[in-house]
């Protein structure tokens, strides 16, 4: 292959990743701005607001479709794969030392990431369990004062939330840990 071809290719690609890194950033933005909102105006009502509840009671963009939580860990997981993408050669300097701290950090998150995964989703199928053998179906309303039981957490919230984290954390743990590509063409010159 021509190395102009690949140029323009890569400028293509750059450009895909960023154009996609920003739609993910706004709608993480949006999604965060309306949930505090919308909670600081419950909180100010009722005195008591559950943590990611708003974000799982609220479907978009018509009632029947997806909740805004997942397109929350959508676009978090998605954002973070393009910021690899295009940050990807800039990280290629970093020492063995600060990357083995790094390696450990996200390694640390990513297991209390997937703890906490299970943990959740554990949780969330009991209550659903009891719910569903006393008659009762709800889903998306369950919530566990966990850890402040002034202000609860909504198990879908924490659950898919966690996921995403995990994801994330995962993926950076791997990339770090791979060994970087030569490049036979850069080395062998015809």
């Amino acid at each position: 292959m021509h190395p102009v071809r690949l140029e323009g290719d890569a400028k293509v690609a750059r450009k895909l990743y960023l154009g996609i890194f920003y739609f993910c950033a706004v709608v993480m933005a949006s999604i965060t701005l309306y949930a505090i909102c919308v909670s600081v105006n419950e909180y100010f009502h009722t005195g008591k607001v559950v943590i990611g509840e708003i974000l799982v009671d609220t479907e978009f963009p018509v009632k029947g479709l997806s909740k805004l939580v997942t397109y929350l860990m959508i676009v978090s997981v998605v954002g973070w794969y393009c910021v690899t993408k295009l940050g990807a050669g800039k990280v290629q300097g970093i020492s063995n030392s600060t990357k083995s701290i790094l390696q450990v950090v996200v390694l640390g998150i990513a297991i209390i990431a997937f703890y906490e995964f299970i943990y959740n989703f554990i949780l969330w199928n009991s209550f659903i369990t009891i719910d569903i053998m006393k008659g009762v179906m709800k889903l998306d309303s369950i919530n566990v004062p966990y850890p402040n039981p002034k202000t609860p957490w909504n198990l879908v919230f924490a659950t898919k939330m966690s996921l995403a984290a995990f994801l994330i954390s995962a993926h950076g743990f791997y990339l770090m840990s791979k060994k970087p590509r030569i490049d036979i063409t850069a080395s062998n010159p015809t």
